[in-house]
């Protein structure tokens, strides 16, 4: 499946992947981050249930705090 991720395009195997999915192949693992498809936020309840399927635009933003 293609998809673009971070403005980048990518090809990922299989025809759809859950959010969780995605952050394991990709190897995210930084524990704030902000996930949207295609302009729309996705709650971290919702990882395992939100799927991206082929043609969709994903955002993976890393939430940095400090003071």
């Amino acid at each position: 499946m293609r998809i673009t991720l971070n403005n980048r395009v990518e090809e990922l195997e299989g025809d759809r992947l859950t959010v969780t999915e995605l952050l394991k192949v990709k190897n995210f693992t930084f524990k704030m981050l902000i996930i949207k498809i295609n302009g729309r936020l996705i709650e971290k309840p919702d990882y395992d249930s939100s799927e991206i399927v082929e043609g969709d635009d994903v955002q993976v933003l890393h939430l940095i705090s400090g003071g």
